[in-house]
């Protein structure tokens, strides 16, 4: 018995040796940032079960074999439709001023897709007033309704989508939602979703998780993005999830989320839609050529903001480098200022040493970030690098004034980066994303406006300050910063 029980024990080790040789081996063979193979590496040596389980559930990115398929059958679709918009439009490289064409020249390399000129772009920072605006214009809707979130809570305001969108579909307006599975979960579970399609709504779960899908999908990438496109004509994109902030998560005790969306009128909206049409495509399967399917809807706007819009989507696929190196394109392209909104603040190293190196360089660099946020991990991880950026000139301002849940990058008022995409290493290389680009110095005077806004009601924190907090709150910090390359 003794025997046996001794062979158990050595067989069980000797596997589980081999296991954790050959993930550590798999580790350093995918050659991802030194950070993220170090933490790997250390929960799997230090938390042996742990580590392996975790590991095997969400260490690569795994997206199945069925959307990989979908996305190389419409791939020459894409190129075609690319091409196109290419050449019926013309190139906005000569009107941007030289310090900033290294933005442009890398969004439209690697997308294919041009910034395209002649939209009118307004924002848009009340909650209350973006759901009724996006009503209103459901309601003047005349040809389809596109609507993608990550959370749709009901409740509130939020409901009176849902009540448009049914309206719309008995004028005979095409109408589908596509929701993230896991951010949209209790909405997904409501009578919501039945009423909708008893009246000729398409509602889709997007990336659905399940016991089946451990080993072929990883579960928690999920899809960010946040996109209203009405005729091909009118689009929303920003931080906002459909939900009314007076009813959303009031129990985390961080008050009521402060977001912002853009509203978008000429050719870019085309652009936006096939952002919609690609996911939609890529969940249904459905074999219609997406990106010619509304192409004669399109309404360039005439006499409108020259506003150049690039329309950026992001994601683990093969655009999963793509807003990283945008990213940093832009931090390094800053000459006088740089301000910065997001929820979610944990940069890797080269995110860090560009916001580092432009204060070094004599940029003004702002970081204005939520004082309290719905993750207490991350609320460490973030704060774990204030000291390093503190030390290097750059100011930080906490908002008190809810949850900040704005996400944008305002260079020298001159460039946005406005979207989805928080400043945190899951929204840069895991979640899909889309973000605006837009080149146009009128939107960069109201961005920095509304920023301004959000400083009025933050506190700056004080480098001196700063050194005095207690000692268990740096351990707190940087404990929670030796997994930040994983949150």
């Amino acid at each position: 018995m003794d025997t046996d029980l001794t062979l158990y024990s050595s067989a069980a080790a000797l596997a589980y040796l081999l296991v954790s040789l050959a993930l550590a081996l798999r580790i350093v063979m995918r050659r991802r940032p030194v950070g993220v193979s170090l933490a790997w590496l250390l929960l799997l040596f230090l938390l042996p079960v742990v580590g392996i389980a975790l590991y095997l559930l969400i260490g690569e990115h795994r997206l199945g074999s069925k959307r990989l398929k979908r996305s190389e059958h419409l791939l020459p679709a894409y190129s075609r439709w690319a091409e196109q918009m290419s050449d019926s439009h013309q190139d906005l490289l000569p009107s941007i001023d030289p310090c900033y064409r290294g933005v442009y020249r890398l969004s439209q390399n690697s997308l294919g897709i041009p910034a395209l000129c002649n939209n009118r772009l307004e924002l848009l920072n009340d909650s209350l007033s973006i759901l009724a605006s996006i009503v209103e214009d459901i309601r003047h809707a005349r040809h389809f309704c596109h609507l993608q979130f990550y959370i749709w809570s009901e409740g509130g305001e939020a409901d009176s989508i849902a009540e448009a969108l049914i309206e719309a579909r008995t004028r005979g307006v095409e109408c589908r939602i596509l929701l993230d599975s896991v951010g949209s979960a209790p909405f997904l579970r409501s009578h919501w979703p039945n009423r909708l399609r008893a009246h000729g709504v398409e509602v889709r779960a997007t990336l659905p998780v399940g016991a089946m899908r451990l080993v072929l999908e990883r579960l928690d990438i999920r899809n960010h993005r946040k996109v209203v496109v009405i005729d091909d004509c009118i689009g929303y994109t920003g931080s906002m999830n459909l939900v009314d902030p007076r009813h959303f998560k009031q129990e985390e005790g961080v008050g009521e989320w402060v977001d912002a969306m853009a509203r978008l009128h000429g050719p870019a909206v085309h652009a936006l839609n096939a952002v919609f049409l690609w996911d939609w495509h890529i969940e249904t399967g459905q074999t219609v050529d997406v990106f010619l399917e509304y192409s004669h809807l399109q309404l360039p706007e005439k006499g409108g903001v020259d506003s150049g819009l690039q329309v950026v989507p992001s994601g683990p696929d093969d655009t999963r480098e793509l807003i990283h190196q945008l990213l940093l394109a832009a931090l390094y392209s800053a000459q006088e200022q740089l301000v910065i909104t997001t929820p979610y603040f944990v940069p890797d190293e080269a995110l860090l040493t560009a916001l580092k190196s432009a204060a070094a360089r004599g940029v003004q660099v702002q970081l204005i970030l939520p004082r309290r946020v719905d993750s207490r991990l991350v609320r460490y991880a973030s704060r774990s690098y204030f000291y390093e950026l503190l030390n290097a000139g750059i100011e930080i301002w906490e908002f008190d004034g809810g949850l900040l849940h704005t996400k944008s990058v305002l260079v020298d008022r001159q460039i946005a980066i406005f979207g989805t995409v928080n400043l945190d290493m899951r929204s840069v290389w895991l979640n899909f994303e889309v973000s605006l680009i837009a080149f146009d110095p009128q939107f960069g005077e109201s961005l920095a406006y509304l920023q301004q806004g959000y400083r009025a009601q933050s506190c700056r924190i004080a480098l001196e300050e700063w050194k005095r907090r207690p000692l268990i709150r740096r351990l707190t910090e940087n404990l929670a910063q030796l997994l930040s390359p994983l949150l």
